[in-house]
């Protein structure tokens, strides 16, 4: 059976570029938004202020809602490692606050090597996921919110 988890995801574009979690799994590299999974009692934007402390180190602010999306591993790429997860990513527009300067944080996202500032209209060049995102941050504000189930 499915366990359906809800998770916040933070878009920071600056003039440096997108913000993004840098991952290792075997020999792959690749890239992610900040952000994790929501806790019970807390709210979507509680869960993402908490995850980017976590994993780079900043406090941020959440603005508005700009997608969101199914990821329903067996129908997916990742079918063989993501069978059994069903989670539904909430991603919010952030700024950093407080001048501070990400770094990878005291308690990193599993598999977390790092952080990387991707330029934005670059993103089809890297192996950045969800993939779906790699034109339409491009085009913010978004068209539509509610994305589907895609990878």
């Amino acid at each position: 059976m499915l366990a359906l988890r809800n998770s916040a995801k933070a878009v920071i574009i600056t003039d440096q570029g997108l913000l993004t979690i840098k991952k290792q799994a075997g020999e792959s590299i690749f890239y992610t938004l900040p952000g994790g999974g929501q806790k019970p009692g807390e709210t979507l934007p509680q869960a993402l202020e908490r995850e980017c402390l976590e994993e780079l180190g900043i406090h941020v602010k959440v603005g508005n809602l700009l997608y969101i999306r199914e990821y329903v591993g067996k129908h997916h790429e990742f079918a063989s490692t993501d069978s059994e997860i069903h989670q539904v990513d909430f991603f919010f527009a952030c700024e950093i606050i407080k001048d501070e300067n990400p770094f990878k944080g005291k308690k990193p996202d599993k598999r977390q090597i790092g952080i990387e500032w991707l330029p934005i209209n670059q993103l089809e060049k890297f192996p950045f996921y969800p993939s779906v995102l790699r034109k339409m941050l491009r085009q913010l504000p978004p068209e539509k919110v509610y994305l589907g189930d895609v990878n």
